[in-house]
């Protein structure tokens, strides 16, 4: 494939720009995409951007991502606007009395809810913002706890979709034999360090042993005076237009409990998927709650409706990342990136610039799931020529992949965490981003010694 060398860079500067001036993802991302598409062939747009959004939508991916997203939507808006969620916010309140008790709660409970970084990013925010709250913790920080609790604690547990996608990646691309990728895959997780350091350094924060930095600062000062947040943060998962419906009984912790564990138990039946998961936990949820007449079955179904529809906007950031990388693919951004550092890849600092510069792509195209797929068959056989242990190359690349969702300001889970509790994606990627940073910088600094003793 043809590149455009140092200007397929250019798109890539043009949304972070964009985004940061902006705060607006969609809006970057489709400057983003336009200005690839100028690059392509500047008397043709309007094609390739309808070929390109046609391909995208019609990607399988894409249809799944839109189905879990909405169906976690509708199941989250239930068992909030029923209680569930505010009686067990309750019982974790019990034993969380103090401001950085609550935050740790929240930390371990995004522990607990591994199997997904969705589910995790959603869940996690929405069932605890009411706890938050009332240590006046700021939306942004609710955020930063429970993003920094999605893909890097599904990385680290060999049953997440995570690890099941990557490892089917090692055996597609024959660097696993069949039925060995999931082992090679657990080879890797010590060497994942920067979902270890990303997951660390949370309570650090909590207990504030690492203290409040920049944009952070701001919003938990903010919130600690009761200041209310800016216009563009009130974003909440149960439209005030349903919230008139009042519950007709008393509020229990097992309306909660019940439809998070069949959705924990029928993904892992259904060999974690998912989608699948999630749909039997509607199925589950809605007479669960109809029968007890908590509230009636229209309101039921429409906050179920409503739920889905709350999704839209994250979604529609989703999408428009995803076009951002097919453009970026087309501009051939990645094979530029891998082709400039590849003289540096030595045995000793392969694992060092294969996380730097994987985690470059991660970041500008928000993929964190395509990164890994188009560098393995590039990087992997680069580890075995210069005689890096494949488990430390493959740490390497996931670490980055993990990098690019948690930090990206238009990255699956940072949209979905920021939704689930209820702010802006960009007030939540610039609040989270130093940390970010911190375990990144952290990350490098252990891949060159990784490098030096085990090569």
């Amino acid at each position: 494939m043809d590149t455009y060398g140092l200007l397929s860079l250019l798109p890539t500067l043009v949304v972070v720009v964009t985004a940061i001036l902006t705060h607006r993802p969609v809006a970057a991302l489709a400057t983003g995409v336009v200005a690839a598409l100028l690059m392509l062939d500047p008397t043709n747009i309007m094609t390739p951007l309808a070929d390109t959004a046609l391909s995208v939508m019609m990607d399988e991916t894409i249809g799944w991502i839109i189905l879990v997203c909405g169906l976690f939507g509708s199941l989250i808006a239930l068992l909030i606007r029923t209680g569930g969620a505010s009686a067990f916010a309750d019982i974790l309140a019990a034993g969380a009395n103090t401001r950085a008790r609550a935050l740790l709660s929240t930390w371990l409970l995004g522990l607990v809810i591994f199997i997904d970084d969705y589910l995790n990013a959603l869940a996690v925010s929405a069932s605890m913002k009411k706890l938050t709250d009332r240590f006046r913790i700021s939306r942004q920080m609710l955020a930063y706890v429970a993003d920094s609790t999605a893909a890097p604690a599904c990385f680290l547990v060999p049953i997440s979709t995570w690890a099941v996608y990557f490892s089917g990646i090692l055996e597609s691309s024959d660097i696993a034999s069949e039925g060995s990728g999931m082992g090679l895959y657990i080879s890797a997780i010590p060497f994942m360090l920067y979902s270890w350091l990303a997951l660390l350094i949370v309570p650090l924060v909590a207990t504030g042993h690492i203290p409040l930095i920049g944009p952070m600062k701001k919003a938990e000062s903010q919130a600690a005076h009761g200041e209310p947040a800016a216009r563009e943060d009130d974003l909440e998962l149960v439209p005030a237009s349903l919230g008139a419906a009042a519950v007709r009984r008393k509020r229990h912790a097992w309306n909660f409990a019940i439809p998070i564990l069949s959705l924990l138990i029928f993904s892992w039946l259904y060999d974690i998927d998912v989608l699948k998961g999630v749909i039997a936990a509607l199925a589950i949820t809605i007479p669960l709650l109809g029968l007890q007449k908590l509230i009636s079955w229209g309101d039921i179904f429409d906050t179920v409706l409503e739920g889905f529809k709350t999704m839209i906007a994250p979604l529609a950031i989703v999408v428009a990342a995803f076009m951002f990388k097919a453009v970026n693919d087309s501009l051939g951004m990645p094979q530029y990136v891998i082709e400039s550092v590849k003289p540096l890849m030595t045995a000793q600092w392969l694992p060092l610039v294969a996380f730097l510069s994987m985690s470059l792509i991660s970041f500008a195209t928000g993929s964190s799931w395509g990164v890994f797929a188009i560098t393995i068959p590039i990087i992997i056989p680069l580890a075995e020529a210069v005689g890096c242990p494949l488990p430390l190359a493959i740490g390497a690349l996931l670490s980055a992949s993990a990098f690019g969702s948690h930090a990206s300001f238009y990255g699956d889970a940072t949209v979905l965490a920021a939704q689930g509790s209820g702010c802006s994606p960009m007030s939540h990627a610039l609040t989270q981003l130093p940390y970010a940073l911190i375990a990144a910088a952290v990350s490098s600094a252990g891949f060159i010694a990784l490098g030096y003793l085990l090569t």
